[in-house]
């Protein structure tokens, strides 16, 4: 099934470029099915991009997936104008008398910040405990996972000497989890973050598993079967250029910054970096939604009722 999104949205024709099946509303409510739910709160900064790298793992589901974006209400976006955000999203607000399948929080760029210096911390607050109620499955990444589990479990983050930034080896740890169906036992990550959540303060919160670790990037992936929610530190959603655009954009604004590890061939900037972890985005996202399909109530208003 495709997924359903607004006809003007902008990731609209970018996905069918892709060969991702996209649907109207006029043929939505032609199919007599229960669509699934799924929410993304974009934290990001370049909230299209954002929305074309979600939607196109989301839309790789045979299900048919409605996505609703979400914005906080106490933060004013720089980078996306406000008509984009006023056509296409909703502020936690406006939305949070729902009921969603599936709830996906993104990273921000504020990670070297405190969490409660952060201007919507006490938003995120709210919105953390609510998708305890109204969700019956979230995915927090990057930023969003790292200020989740903080949020939840008192689990600390820690700055870096220097920026977290490459393709790196990850471990598969645990190839019995529903979320890992189909992984192989290693693979290639994108990482790019300037903090990190360590094996140590994870292993002692009984509630929580890691699923994905590198040797040299530590935890990737952690499960909480309790609070059927995912935490995952890096970036299997980036495009093959993301890193690059980082990069350059670092380097042009005379930032110091390194060049990414692992990434460009020959470790040269000049040539196009290939991408090594597509297969795995698609194959963490279909799971997440396949786990979601399997156990969710049929009617909605059920979740998080415990009915």
């Amino acid at each position: 099934m495709p997924i359903k999104i607004p006809d003007t949205l902008p990731a609209f024709q970018t996905l069918v470029n892709e060969g991702v099946r996209v649907m109207t509303e006029t043929v939505a409510i032609r199919q007599d099915i229960r669509p699934l739910q799924i929410g993304l709160l974009n934290l990001m900064p370049n909230k299209i991009k954002t929305e074309v790298q979600m939607a196109r793992l989301v839309g790789a589901s045979p299900l048919q997936v409605e996505l609703s974006l979400v914005r906080v209400g106490a933060h004013r976006a720089k980078n996306t104008s406000e008509e984009h955000l006023l056509a296409f999203y909703d502020t936690w607000e406006e939305v949070k008398h729902r009921k969603f399948d599936g709830f996906i929080i993104t990273g921000a760029p504020i990670e070297t910040l405190d969490y409660e210096e952060v201007t919507y911390w006490d938003e995120m607050k709210q919105i953390f405990d609510w998708t305890t109620t109204n969700v019956h499955s979230t995915l927090n990444v990057c930023w969003g996972a790292m200020a989740a589990i903080y949020h939840f479990h008192g689990v600390p983050k820690y700055t870096l000497d220097e920026k977290a930034f490459g393709v790196y080896r990850h471990h598969n740890r645990k190839p019995s989890s529903i979320y890992l169906n189909g992984f192989s036992d290693d693979f290639e990550v994108p990482v790019s973050r300037w903090t990190e959540i360590r094996a140590e303060d994870i292993r002692a919160v009984p509630e929580l598993e890691i699923l994905l670790d590198s040797d040299e990037m530590g935890v990737c992936l952690v499960e909480e079967k309790a609070g059927n929610r995912l935490y995952i530190f890096n970036h299997v959603e980036y495009d093959s250029t993301s890193l690059a655009d980082e990069y350059f954009r670092d380097v042009s604004a005379g930032v110091p910054i390194k060049m990414p590890r692992n990434y460009f061939p020959h470790n040269d900037p000049a040539l196009p970096p290939q991408n090594r972890w597509r297969g795995h985005a698609h194959l963490l996202f279909g799971n997440w939604i396949n786990e979601i399909y399997q156990t969710t109530p049929y009617d909605l208003e059920k979740i998080g009722t415990g009915a």
